[in-house]
């Protein structure tokens, strides 16, 4: 018996998502590939005792897309989605001494994607590899996303990775699972979330606005292109572009300020009064959220890749294209600049006394910037990097597009209902306790109608619905 395949597409010109899903049948093995459309994608294979069974499980598996909107398609008849991969030059650093590295992981690709939480570290890279570590480097999990990884952005307790493929993968759970869908004509640069709101800079300068469900809030398009900044408050949305920051309404995209900026924006930080731009001008310039007014500039001796501050931007920090890590007190005022040793910052953050950084290298490192180890390391005085290793068992998780099934919900879960309500498939909770006409932020691939799930618990979002902790099972 030859193979049989089937092979679908689900795109929407001018919107949506835009990947394919391909199930083929050979005797009892069926295997499965799927991903983004002009993409190799990942393949999955399963053997199964008798030819019947495996056709069985392969109708299964296409009528389930079927049904989610996927529709026969032809390989090669759509165009790829729109990617661009950011091009940028590292030039060796001017700076007589190098930084106090406490320790390295090299993570083999250039690195953009970078959040450092309570307890680990995370590390996104164009192979799409995301990788946590302990404050110490030991790595601890990785996640196998698809497609390259743009940005890393944390909402709470929530950590989103923004992919080349256009979905945004949350990685909050064992599990990844796609939590957003990006429009398949936006060719994403950055995103920022808050309290499950996303918010997409793209590469023609254009914003875009989406809320928990995957549904169109808002968008506009700003006067410049490259909209490599984009951070977001309760109050507004902070978009940095070629012709500088623009500040919209967070409830509906009114414009509240512009402010050209000294350069096109490279790189964005926000802290609670204030908001900070990476430029191509070698400068990080300080605005103020209430009205955009530039209250501070900091000047580098080349263009500013990545910037970071300590809480409430008491330092700042910045890394240029020539390898060069800097400090400036909040007045402007440069305290320090250093090597780092490993190309150039392309994303910063600081925590408890040190500065992670992710480089052209792709190496993620852990920066000493206490007072005492930057005079020695200015004295020429630095510590012998440790350089982090995997482990050759170092657990992988890929995205999940099913669930574990139980037959009873746990003590202290809380079960969630997938209902159709006007063509739209919702998600409820059903236990006592909650409200049960709000929605449920959920994985929008996993919702059947009359499905239930248990999920280990859920919050209240400020916008009037629940959103997932947790590992999501299935009820039977």
């Amino acid at each position: 018996m030859s193979a049989h395949t089937t092979y679908l597409e689900l795109s929407q010109d001018g919107g949506g998502a835009h990947k394919f899903y391909e199930v083929t049948v050979d005797g009892t093995a069926v295997t499965v590939r799927y991903g983004r459309i002009g993409a190799a994608g990942q393949t999955q294979r399963s053997v199964f005792p008798t030819a019947a069974k495996a056709q069985a499980a392969a109708a299964k598996k296409v009528g389930e897309k079927v049904r989610k909107g996927y529709e026969p398609a032809v390989p090669g008849g759509r165009a790829a989605r729109p990617v661009t991969r950011r091009q940028v030059t590292s030039a060796p650093s001017t700076a007589r001494a190098t930084a106090p590295v406490l320790w390295r992981f090299r993570t083999g690709t250039p690195a953009f994607g970078i959040h450092i939480g309570e307890d680990r570290c995370w590390v996104g890279n164009q192979d799409g590899d995301v990788y946590t570590l302990g404050h110490d480097g030991e790595v601890l999990a990785r996640f196998q996303l698809p497609d390259g990884v743009k940005c890393l952005v944390a909402d709470d307790f929530w950590i989103y990775a923004g992919c080349d493929d256009g979905t945004v993968y949350d990685l909050s759970s064992k599990l990844p699972f796609a939590a957003y869908e990006i429009a398949s004509d936006v060719d994403i640069f950055w995103l920022d979330i808050h309290e499950g709101v996303l918010n997409v800079s793209d590469r023609n300068g254009g914003l875009t606005v989406i809320d928990h469900e995957e549904e169109h809030q808002w968008s506009r398009n700003s006067s410049g292109a490259g909209g490599w900044m984009v951070r977001r408050d309760d109050r507004a949305v902070y978009h940095g572009h070629s012709a500088g920051v623009t500040a919209y309404s967070a409830d509906g995209g009114r414009q509240l300020w512009h402010t050209p900026t000294s350069g096109g924006v490279l790189f964005g930080w926000q802290e609670r009064y204030a908001v900070f731009a990476g430029t191509s001008h070698n400068v990080v310039q300080r605005l103020a959220k209430a009205d955009g007014a530039v209250e501070a500039t900091y000047r580098c001796d080349g263009s500013v890749y990545s910037c970071a501050t300590s809480p409430d931007g008491q330092y700042v920090f910045a890394g240029d294209s020539a390898s060069s890590v800097y400090c400036f007190a909040a007045d402007g005022t440069r305290l320090w600049k250093l090597r780092t040793g490993a190309g150039s910052a392309l994303s910063m953050q600081y925590r408890d006394e040190k500065l992670y950084m992710v480089t052209t290298d792709g190496s993620l490192v852990c920066v000493d910037a206490t007072a005492s180890a930057i005079a020695a390391a200015q004295g020429g005085t630095v510590p012998t990097p440790v350089d982090i290793k995997s482990a050759a068992a170092l657990p992988t998780y890929a995205p999940a597009t099913t669930v574990r099934t139980v037959t009873a919900a746990p003590a202290g879960g809380v079960v969630v209902e997938c209902v159709n309500e006007a063509g739209r498939m919702r998600v409820h909770v059903v236990s006592e306790g909650y409200d049960p006409t709000w929605n449920v932020q959920f994985p929008r691939g996993i919702r059947e109608a009359g499905a239930r799930y248990v999920v280990e618990s859920v919050a209240a979002s400020s916008g009037g619905f629940y959103r997932v902790r947790g590992e999501i099972k299935r009820l039977l």
